[in-house]
Parts: structure tokens; sequence; C-alpha cells
């Protein structure tokens, strides 16, 4: 039985930022799945997930989870290009030079 005390599942608004980067993934996979001439149908089916689901996914919707884009890009062949996502963390290593401590005769 429910737990009619629980709280409802909050919803963390998305940054308009991300919202835009979700959007044209989305698009870039449904471009994908059309050049490969696969119907939502036979995407969804293979993905193991629904037509709606699908549909949310190819509009960015931010909600999907990350484990049903994995699946499209497996889906598609392209599941290799997650390994691009944060390869080189720029700011990180910066951050990570700075804390370095300063040798003194460097300094002179």
């Amino acid at each position: 039985m429910a737990n009619m005390y629980a709280m409802p599942k909050a919803t963390v608004p998305t940054f308009p930022g991300a919202a835009k980067q979700l959007a044209a993934l989305g698009l870039r996979l449904r471009m994908a799945r059309e050049r490969r001439k696969l119907s939502q149908a036979l995407f969804a089916e293979r993905m193991g997930v629904s037509r709606e689901t699908l549909r949310r996914l190819e509009k960015g919707d931010p909600t999907i989870a990350m484990g049903s884009f994995m699946r499209a890009l497996r889906v598609l062949g392209l599941d290799s290009d997650i390994e691009l996502l944060a390869a080189d963390d720029v700011l990180g290593r910066k951050l990570q030079d700075l804390a370095l401590p300063v040798n003194r005769a460097q300094r002179s």
C-alpha cells in the first residue's frame, strides 16, 4: 500500500541552455534514425521503450532517463560517441594546476 503521507516527487527545472542542448540532441537522434530508414515503431521496439517515450526523447524531454539515450545511441551504432562527453576537463585541470604547490625557486 502506498504511503499517503509521502511527498510528491519534485521536478527540478531545467536550465534554458540545457533544454536547448537536449532538444538539439533529440533532433540529431531523430535525424540519425531517419537516415537509417527506421520507423518510430521499429526504433522504439529495438530500444525497448514505448513510441511515446521515443517521441519525448526526440523532442529533448529532460525527464527521459540517460539509459534511454544510451539505448538509442546503441541501436543507431553511435554508442562510442558517449566516450567524447566530458573527455577533456579543461576547467578541472586548470583548478588542479592552481592547487599545486609552487616551488620557491620558481617564484624568484
